[in-house]
C-alpha cells in the first residue's frame, strides 16, 4: 500500500453520499450542516464530511438504556 492511499475511515464524503449512508434526504443533511448539527466543512460553497467523523458522530447519538436499569434486572 502506498502513503497515498485513502482509507474508506478518511473518505471524504458529499452531501448525497451522507444522505445515502444515512438514508435520509440530501435536504435533510445540507440543513443540519447549516445548522451545526452534524460535522462537516465548507469548501467554497460545497460542504465536505468526512466518514470516520460521521461515524463517530453517529454513534454519538446512539441513546442506550441506561446501564443501571440493566443491571438492576
Amino acid at each position: 500500500m502506498s502513503g497515498n492511499h485513502r482509507t474508506v475511515a478518511n473518505e471524504i464524503l458529499t452531501i448525497d453520499e451522507v444522505a445515502r449512508y444515512l438514508r435520509l434526504t440530501p435536504q435533510t443533511i445540507y440543513k443540519w450542516a447549516q445548522e451545526k448539527r452534524i460535522p462537516a466543512v465548507k469548501l467554497g460553497k460545497e460542504w465536505r464530511f468526512r466518514r470516520s467523523v460521521i461515524d463517530k458522530w453517529f454513534d454519538d447519538q446512539v441513546q442506550w438504556p441506561d446501564r443501571t436499569l440493566r443491571e438492576a434486572t
